[in-house]
């Protein structure tokens, strides 16, 4: 058995009634790695969660969770931690007896951090005593992320992690699952925060209708053939547009979308890699200061919203 791959599934398929959740999707996770989740909603990222937590069982495939076959009859092994669609907490229960209430559940030699130590971690020290019920959702989301400490476990499975958290509250959580990482655990995460999982991930898995549309590296995303809107701030931006206009295979945008919409001193322009470089190496040459060279969208965004779009229409024109 290959130890360094905490996630593999082949072909797995999840049918609930009349709804393909899950068809026939392969995964595969290293060991050490912090994997996103990526899909519209309904491609299937909460059921392909689930049954990565033992909360549910595919009809069809194989799926291995660290060394271990798991399915029908077949439990998820220790080690695994995480939760889905929010974590389940005691409102009436302050953020330490939560935390203690879990332990409790825990065998005694899986835990291998303190309740307390486990609120540090995630910055919640402050409200150790003080009742979820009052709790932001940001809070709750980091007190889950503090129960599933608790065991240090070897895959952490998180669905929106980044829900509701403030830039300190997200600094915090990115930092914990960074050293998680780099201690070796496999960690798993769905998001809509195309910005978090840049910043976290060194794969991704795009779902689309249930189906995998990509799962890879995310520098494979990196198309060099497609135009991509990128935002210019220059110093003195009248300049720049000049150049911008004169550099073939460069468009400057002048829609109405709030996203492309020039504001002040920035220009918007579309263009392919090869162009941009163009118009970098120009402005350059003609000593105008540039501040700001940035694609208006991701690199994963734009990927996701291309890959989902032509599953979309395939699975149009194949009347799905």
């Amino acid at each position: 058995m290959d130890t360094t791959i905490s996630v593999r599934g082949q072909g797995i398929t999840k049918v609930f009634g009349d709804v393909v959740a899950l068809d026939h999707v392969d995964v595969n996770v290293a060991q050490g790695q912090i994997h996103g989740l990526v899909g519209p909603n309904g491609a299937g990222k909460t059921t392909l969660l689930g049954l990565l937590l033992g909360l549910a069982v595919a009809d069809e495939g194989s799926l291995t969770i660290l060394g271990t076959p798991v399915g029908r009859g077949l439990p998820v092994p220790e080690g695994v931690s995480g939760f889905v669609d929010g974590p389940g907490l005691y409102p009436t229960l302050t953020a330490r007896q939560n935390l203690a209430t879990v332990a409790a559940l825990c065998p005694r030699d899986a835990l291998t951090t303190g309740v307390d130590e486990a609120l540090e971690q995630v910055g919640l020290a402050h409200a150790a005593d003080t009742r979820v019920r009052g709790f932001s959702l940001g809070m709750r989301q980091r007190l889950g992320l503090a129960a599933a400490l608790l065991t240090r476990p070897r895959l952490l499975v998180l669905d929106e992690p980044s829900n509701g958290l403030d830039p300190a509250g997200k600094k915090q959580v990115h930092g914990v699952l960074g050293r998680l990482a780099a201690e070796g655990a496999t960690i798993i995460l769905s998001s809509h925060r195309m910005d978090d999982l840049e910043l976290l991930c060194s794969e991704v898995t795009i779902l689309a209708a249930g189906r995998v549309v990509f799962s890879g590296p995310l520098n494979k995303l990196t198309d060099d053939t497609r135009e991509l809107d990128y935002r210019l701030r220059a110093l003195d931006p009248s300049a720049a547009r000049a150049v911008a206009v004169d550099t073939p295979g460069i468009r400057v945008i002048e829609g109405t979308d709030a996203a492309a919409r020039p504001d002040g001193d920035v220009l918007v322009v579309r263009a392919r890699a090869a162009a941009l470089d163009e118009l970098l190496a120009r402005i350059v040459r003609a000593n105008i200061a540039v501040r700001e060279l940035a694609p208006v969208v991701s690199p994963l965004e734009a990927a996701f919203l291309s890959l989902t779009e032509q599953r979309s229409l395939t699975d149009q024109e194949a009347g799905r």
